[in-house]
């Protein structure tokens, strides 16, 4: 419950959760919610539709305080009922809502490095898109769920740049002022000019420094500066100048400076466009931003993708999974 109190209470999260699409819901009661959900688990044959109806219907605090009244009630946990009477993806999505957001954050990025191979996509986007306060909370959730540092496991995962671009950002020390300091911009934006474009060979050093400890405005600033320097946007020179899983972070970083649900929303169109859907990453930015900012990220869809995010799930998804994932997202206007 801690974790969820600080989150709750997180000033960043209070100020933003007015762009979510899941709201409290209003004369909530956690007993009925929790015999509702009980009678559709215990009943012949599950009755999904009750179970998607009440858990996108209440935010999260009020999921946690059903599944400890579904606790007191049963003597058993709503998730482990779920993952007894759910299968796949629908299974998922309902555990990924009753799941507390850091914990969820924390979850996923156990997933990612677990297993044959490191799922770099998911390291750069939870680590790329999360606040310093974010970040905290699932290295805190981490370290109750595992007993160990997620600093210390991440360092076995990765390597060179790649791995001390992810350190920095897993120590959450960007810096919050939103004064901007516009001597610094330009001095920034020189630093990488010469570090990159204008140099024999790139000193990555410089970008990973800068990318990963300015704060979110001052680095706004920097990119304008950027581009009025070099005559390229930062971006492009990056692409450049650099390949692999360092590139994709440090472009992750800079899509994420310019606009944490357009970058969101990219990640959920190619999640959908690319070969095959990937049903996780729906369900973490979906699941994950529903309290946070999935209006603006409905927003940003449409105005780069020239459809909605509401009828492209309906397309690409089928069955209690579509029905979960559009009851969340909500149709446009709505």
């Amino acid at each position: 419950g801690f974790i969820l109190f600080i989150y709750q209470h997180d000033p960043c999260f209070t100020k933003s959760t007015v762009r979510g699409t899941i709201k409290e819901k209003p004369g909530f009661n956690p007993g009925e919610d929790a015999a509702a959900l009980r009678k559709a688990i215990e009943g012949i044959g599950t009755t999904e539709k009750t179970l998607i109806d009440i858990l996108t219907q209440r935010s999260n605090a009020q999921r946690q305080l059903v599944c400890k009244a579904y606790q007191d009630a049963t003597g058993r946990t709503l998730c482990d009922d779920l993952e007894g009477d759910t299968r796949g993806d629908l299974e998922g999505i309902l555990v990924a809502l009753i799941t507390p957001p850091a914990k969820f954050d924390c979850q996923e990025f156990i997933g990612a490095i677990k297993g044959a191979g490191t799922t770099e996509s998911v390291l750069i986007e939870l680590f790329a898109s999360r606040s310093n306060h974010q970040i905290k909370a699932m290295c805190d959730a981490y370290l109750a769920e595992t007993g160990r540092a997620l600093i210390h496991d991440l360092k076995s995962e990765v390597s060179g740049d790649f791995e001390k671009t992810l350190l920095i950002l897993a120590e959450g020390k960007r810096v919050e002022s939103t004064n901007v300091d516009v001597a610094k911009a330009k001095e920034d934006a020189k630093i990488l000019y010469e570090a990159g474009e204008k140099k024999w060979g790139t000193d990555e050093s410089k970008f990973i420094d800068i990318l990963c400890h300015r704060s979110v405005p001052q680095l706004r600033q920097t990119l304008v500066e950027y581009k009025s320097l070099s005559g390229k946007t930062l971006q492009e020179s990056i692409e450049r100048e650099m390949s692999g899983r360092l590139e994709d972070i440090l472009v992750a970083i800079v899509k994420c400076v310019k606009s944490v649900p357009a970058y969101l929303a990219e990640r959920l169109y190619k999640s959908m466009k690319g070969a095959g859907t990937t049903e996780s990453t729906l369900t973490r930015i979906i699941v994950g931003r529903s309290e946070v900012d999935l209006q603006d990220i409905k927003a940003e869809y449409k105005k780069l993708f020239g459809t909605s995010l509401y009828s492209d799930i309906e397309s690409e998804t089928s069955g209690d999974f579509r029905q979960t994932l559009l009851k969340i997202c909500g149709e446009d206007g709505k």
